[in-house]
Parts: C-alpha cells; sequence; structure tokens
C-alpha cells in the first residue's frame, strides 16, 4: 500500500502549490513530454518509480483548472470532498452497472437523483441515470424522446430500427452546442437534417420564428449558451408546441445549476414543462470528470431505450442501473455527486453559485470601465469581452495565456471575435478574480 499513499503526498503536493505555478504549462514542460514517448518496454519498473516518472513529468504540463483561475471553458475544479470521495470509490473498484456488482453505488445514484429533482423543482415521477458527460445526456435524453414519440404512433424503434420508421421532425437554435448535432448523428437522427430557428444577441432561440408542427417532433432548447451565458424562454415554447406530439428537450450542462440562485432560478422557469433535462456534475457542481446527469420526465422511455437482457445478469426488484444507461460497465460516477450536494447541502450549492456569478460581474464591469467592449449580458457565469478588432483581441488573449496568471480563450460570437471568462470553479475567490483581471488588463494594453 505504500504506492497508493505515495500518490495520495504527490496528489496533495500538487494541490496545495497549484496557486503558485502558471496556469499554463511552461515550454520546457511540454517539450519534457517527449521522454515518455519510448519504445514499447520489454520489462517494467518499480511503481514507484513508475508514480515519480509520471509526477516530474506529467505534473509540470498539466493545465491549471483545479485552481482558481483557470477561465478558459466551462471547466468546473474538484471540490476536496469529491476528490476524497473518488478516491474511496477508486478503491472500492466498484462496477455501478448493476445492483449486483454495487449496491452502494446503486443507492447513492438513487438518492442523489432524487436531490437533483429536487434542486430543480420536478416532480417525483422524474427518474434518470449518470452518464460520462454532457454528449451522452443528450444522446440518452433523445433516445428516450425518439422512443416515447414513435411509440405514440404505433412504431417500437427499439426492436424495429429507423428504417420505414415515420419521420422525426428534429428543432434546434441556431446556437444549439456541438454536443447536441453530435447526438442527433449517433442516434441516426442527422446532424444537418434539423430546423433551426433562429436566434436573439444573446444566442436565445426565437420563439416567434419556432415553425408549425404537425406531427412528432423533438424540440431541442439550451438552458445557458456556452458563450454569453443566455436561457430560451422555456415555458413560452412549451407552451406553443403540441403538447401530445412534441418532446421537449433542454441542454443545461452547466444552466442547470441557476437553479440554485434565487436570483437566478427565473432563467429556469418553465423547466418543469420539458420532458428531458440534460447536465453536468463535472461542470458547475466541480465533481471529477467523467460525471454527466440525464434527466428524463418519462423514466419507461428511458428505460426502453436503454435497457438490456442477458441471461447471465441478476435482476434485482430495486432499479437496475444498466437499464437507463448506454453502458453495462461504468465506475460509480453518483458516489461523487452525492458528496458534492451532502456537503454543501442546498445553502453551500448557492453560495458558490451566485459567487461565481458575482465574480463574472466583476470581470465584466472591470474590464467595461477600462474602455473595452462587453458583448453579452452577464446573466450567468460568462462573459464576452472585445479588445478591438479581431486582431488585438486575439493578440491579447495569447498574451493573457503566455503570462501564466490565468487563462482564458477565445471565440467566435455572431460575426466577432471575443476572449470568453467563464467563471464556474469552487476555487475562484475575490483575489482570484482582481489578480487575473489585473492581468488582463496589462496584457491588454501591451498587445
Amino acid at each position: 500500500m505504500d504506492i497508493l499513499r505515495s500518490a495520495a503526498e504527490r496528489g496533495m503536493h500538487f494541490l496545495e502549490t497549484l496557486s503558485e505555478r502558471s496556469v499554463a504549462p511552461h515550454p520546457d514542460a511540454l517539450a519534457a513530454l517527449d521522454q515518455l514517448d519510448i519504445p514499447l518496454p520489454a520489462e517494467g519498473i518499480p511503481a514507484e518509480e513508475m508514480l515519480k516518472l509520471l509526477d516530474e513529468i506529467g505534473s509540470p504540463a498539466t493545465i491549471g483548472t483545479a485552481g482558481g483561475r483557470f477561465f478558459g471553458f466551462v471547466i468546473g475544479g474538484t471540490l476536496p470532498a469529491t476528490l476524497a470521495a473518488n478516491w474511496l470509490a477508486g478503491a472500492w473498484d466498484q462496477n455501478a452497472g448493476l445492483w449486483a456488482g454495487s449496491p452502494i453505488a446503486s443507492q447513492l445514484e438513487l438518492v442523489s437523483l432524487r436531490w437533483l429533482r429536487e434542486l430543480l423543482g420536478l416532480s417525483e415521477s422524474w427518474g434518470g441515470a449518470f452518464v460520462t458527460g454532457a454528449t451522452m445526456s443528450n444522446f440518452a435524453c433523445l433516445a428516450a424522446g425518439r422512443s416515447a414519440l414513435l411509440r405514440n404512433i404505433g412504431w417500437d424503434v427499439e426492436r424495429d430500427g429507423l428504417f420505414g420508421a415515420p419521420e422525426i421532425t428534429v428543432v434546434i437554435g441556431d446556437e444549439a452546442h456541438p454536443t447536441l448535432t453530435k447526438s442527433l448523428g449517433l442516434l441516426g437522427m442527422g446532424r444537418d437534417r434539423v430546423q433551426r430557428v433562429p436566434v436573439d444577441d444573446q444566442g436565445r432561440i426565437r420563439a416567434d420564428c419556432l415553425p408549425r408542427l404537425d406531427g412528432p417532433a423533438l424540440v431541442c432548447l439550451q438552458a445557458g449558451n456556452i458563450n454569453t451565458g443566455g436561457f430560451d424562454p422555456i415555458r413560452q415554447i412549451c407552451g406553443q408546441v403540441p403538447e401530445e406530439s412534441t418532446w421537449i428537450h433542454v441542454d443545461a450542462a452547466f444552466g442547470f445549476w441557476a437553479a440554485a440562485s434565487p436570483s437566478r432560478r427565473h432563467l429556469m422557469d418553465g423547466i418543469a414543462l420539458a420532458d428531458s433535462v440534460c447536465t453536468d456534475a463535472h461542470k458547475w457542481l466541480n465533481v471529477p470528470y467523467d460525471s454527466g446527469i440525464a434527466l428524463v420526465r418519462e423514466p419507461e422511455a428511458l428505460r426502453r431505450a436503454m435497457s438490456l437482457s442477458a441471461a447471465y445478469l441478476p435482476e434485482n426488484e430495486r432499479r437496475e442501473p444498466s437499464h437507463y444507461t448506454p453502458e453495462l460497465s461504468r465506475r460509480a460516477r453518483g458516489v461523487e455527486v452525492w458528496a458534492a450536494i451532502r456537503t454543501l447541502g442546498r445553502a453551500g450549492i448557492r453560495e458558490m453559485i451566485e459567487r461565481n456569478c458575482r465574480q463574472a460581474a466583476r470581470f465584466a464591469e472591470g474590464l467595461e470601465a477600462a474602455g473595452y467592449e462587453i458583448l453579452n449580458d452577464v446573466v450567468l457565469n460568462q462573459v464576452l469581452v472585445s479588445f478591438g478588432d479581431a486582431d488585438r483581441t486575439q493578440e491579447t488573449i495569447k498574451r493573457i495565456q503566455e503570462d501564466g496568471t490565468c487563462w482564458c480563450g477565445g471565440t467566435q460570437w455572431q460575426g466577432r471575435t471575443a476572449m470568453r471568462i467563464s467563471v464556474c470553479s469552487w476555487a475562484t475567490t475575490d483575489d482570484d478574480v482582481e489578480l487575473s483581471l489585473a492581468a488582463m488588463l496589462r496584457c491588454a494594453e501591451q498587445a
């Protein structure tokens, strides 16, 4: 067990010294990665030697996403409590696909799903599943929707497939996230065989442009635009479409957590009228990768789409997790979600979300006061800033990344080149924000 103690010590040292490091790795650390590229070894090395090599070469070549000054993507850090739960669950070595394979993992999934329903204000009829991330969460939710819509008109898509099946209209916004269209492709429904609806200046679907729907339809909405943080008008659109023949899916990969904030819960207004919701726990709940969650109003539709049967697999009268997810064998993701919610509670989640939103507003305020253009309404945790023309903005982003105080990435937003600031880490302090803001302004002046 000495190797496990050594790994824990090295991991703790990495986290304890993270704030002293550049958020982006130095060029010499990247160059050192070539030392790992050797021919297939004929003989192994002692575990401690392997771990030393991994730590000394690998740790300096990481991006500081676990710290408080990474704002490049919607990537949360990892709460110490959830990392600890992850380590313990790793030691348990549980296969969470079956109750018989792990009663503890199955139980914690049930409890966590109930807590998530309560956080979102959903009824007890809703069910769900733990998957890898937003891509597979979208996939699972849309598969359930496809199953329900076709079953309602007499077609068993799980048995008979899509060949000859009645057509389903798929409606998405022009700012739908690529993981949604990827999921549609994986389901055989086509990435481009969709009706795209125009959006407003915040990337929100224009309800007045929604097409008339006469037959079975999947309408895909967004709660938290990846660039602006904007929310589609969920309640309004739910009221416009035929309830019996439409499945409303909401991609709330990070916007889901607005429900925990009294001041921002209104952004999710109407979510209980939807049929499915996708979210990521490894974003704003700050649990380790990979942790996506699919929630559906009609759990039986998800079960039809995902279930499997095999003579060698035992069945339990309790919920069998493998009947609701694409995977059979998988790790116990629900342990970390349970740990986060049990540790933070409703109050702790609310504080984290509201603090990050306040910090995002501070970035926007400071940048705008210095004369730079904020391109979005900062309603959540996303800030889009232009430092001038495209060349100057890109040069500023490059300098910020090289400076190492913080890390932000570039994006294209409705014809404009911009830098995106995403604030979604438990570890981000107000001091981190001020330090990062000063670095941004310094680099913008140099550019």
